[in-house]
């Protein structure tokens, strides 16, 4: 007789819906509930008058893991998903040059060759020893870490030397490139952390790894497609994902979950609950106050958190001929960390990401019109800006930095629909802790076995998943955590069901 458990999914983010995918393609009888009305949380998509944006994350790399979360799921993901490489990866703007990252090998080097010359060969070198830095690392991401004890496993042990945890980010690629530049180049990725690459573990050198090894991939339609094809899924196998249904907070009886307790009121219960919600908010909100010890409100604002994102969405009525993903350093890039990750300020030269999918993607706006999406970093909520009397200036200041340093000319005068977002809206409209976005910091006190647990051990049949547990943010490593977890969550099933 089949194992099914009856289990409550809260949040229908990337992790949470990879999780109820893989759980009810098991047989378990799964419910995801959202409080939104749409699925996707930060990943999430929105259209307005006719135009189409990602809400969040809008680069996809190492497409396989996606691929094997469908195939798990006894599925296909080229049936639900367009998936489409990009090429140029993106284009990185410096204030004196231009470069345009390839992950054809032999290609790269001619680049670098001819923008950054002599450090061909340093890229030869970063993506030998990163990619045995990589193979060394990832079994030890793909599995559990709820022990001390897992440090003392063979592929911990095993990977150790190559971890290069002493070194930042920036340290460890100025040993392969000399151009200051070049360095850049291939340590802003530690953005997607949030966090400074003068401050990252070393380890993560393997987030500019896996793009130059596996490319950056657009799904037709958004990132957006996603978490939508997911939720087909898991309704495909049975299960129920219910949107406009927030959780209130969790059913407690001592140290056991028994289920949740919705905002309307209403209560469900389930064998098993798996939170998906910002940890950090379920914290404050869905845990019940003295319920746990270790991750108490006051504990969880003593943590350190990533920076945050100020968005504008703009609907226009032209087309660009320009990359799909453009990255504009500032003129100073390490004081502008600096400003987001220590001194929590706003700074008066920002580095703006900007995505013309509409290069690329059709789908996304009218003929001849374009949705382009503009994200700047700047500090979380812990600085206390206050963004509705700041957010008209640095929206001000971002459009003439692209004005002025891009191609993107008298893109205001073409403006048919805008929407921006400030790191309160984060908080407010998302949940996102502080504004957040990019959740818990990475530093090495918070990675592994110190990042809050898959199972989550001051509750009984409590789970978590999501850029806040092991092994952290991004969307491919929040699938990993979905897929440890719901792994750990079916190998107990079955172990007290043959136990029986």
């Amino acid at each position: 007789m089949p194992t099914t458990k009856r289990v409550i999914v809260i949040g229908a983010g990337p992790g949470g819906l990879t999780a109820a995918m893989l759980l009810a393609s098991k047989g378990h009888s799964v419910t995801v509930y959202e409080k939104q009305s749409y699925v996707g949380g930060r990943t999430s998509g929105f259209e307005r008058g006719g135009y189409r944006f990602d809400r969040g994350p809008t680069f996809l790399n190492m497409p396989h893991i996606l691929e094997e979360m469908f195939e798990e799921s006894g599925r296909n993901v080229h049936d639900y998903i367009d998936l489409i490489e990009i090429d140029p990866m993106y284009e990185l703007k410096f204030d004196d040059v231009s470069f345009y990252p390839t992950r054809d090998q032999d290609e790269m080097v001619r680049r670098i060759e001819e923008t950054f010359p002599g450090d061909g060969e340093g890229y030869r070198r970063f993506m030998k020893e990163e990619k045995e830095k990589f193979e060394a690392l990832m079994p030890i991401l793909q599995n559990k870490h709820d022990s001390l004890l897992d440090y003392g496993r063979w592929r911990f042990v095993k990977a150790l030397p190559k971890l290069t945890v002493t070194d930042s980010v920036y340290k460890r690629l100025s040993h392969y490139f000399d151009d200051e530049r070049l360095r850049l180049s291939f340590t802003f990725q530690a953005k997607y952390l949030g966090m400074s690459p003068w401050e990252c573990p070393g380890a993560f050198t393997i987030l500019s790894y896996m793009e130059h090894a596996y490319g950056i991939f657009h799904p037709i339609g958004g990132l957006n497609q996603i978490p939508e094809a997911m939720a087909r899924v898991i309704k495909e196998e049975g299960g129920e994902v219910h949107t406009n249904k927030g959780v209130k907070q969790l059913l407690l009886d001592g140290k056991t979950v028994r289920g949740v307790e919705l905002e309307d009121g209403t209560t469900d219960y389930a064998d098993e609950v798996i939170i998906n919600a910002d940890f950090a908010h379920a914290v404050n909100h869905l845990i019940p106050s003295g319920s746990v010890k270790k991750y108490t409100p006051e504990k969880m604002e003593q943590k350190k958190y990533s920076c945050s994102a100020f968005m504008l969405y703009l609907g226009v009525d032209k087309k660009y001929d320009l990359s799909h993903h453009s990255i504009i350093f500032s003129s100073d890039y390490k004081k502008n960390v600096e400003e987001l990750t220590k001194k929590k300020i706003l700074s008066e030269d920002p580095s703006i990401y900007v995505q013309n999918a509409s290069v690329t993607d059709d789908t996304l706006a009218p003929e001849g019109k374009s949705s382009i999406y503009i994200l700047a970093p700047v500090p979380n909520n812990f600085s206390l800006v206050d963004w509705e009397e700041r957010k008209d200036e640095f929206r001000r200041l971002v459009l003439d930095q692209l004005e002025q340093r891009t191609e993107f000319k008298d893109i205001e005068k073409h403006i048919e629909v805008e929407e921006m977002y400030t790191p309160t809206d984060w908080e407010m409209d998302l949940n996102v802790y502080k504004g957040a976005t990019f959740n818990l910091a990475h530093n090495l006190p918070q990675m592994m076995y110190f990042r809050p647990p898959n199972q989550f051990k001051e509750l009984n049949h409590c789970w978590l998943v999501g850029g806040g547990t092991h092994p952290g943010s991004g969307l491919p490593t929040i699938m990993e955590s979905a897929r440890i977890t719901s792994r750990m969550l079916h190998e107990q099933a079955v172990l007290l069901e043959s136990a029986k």
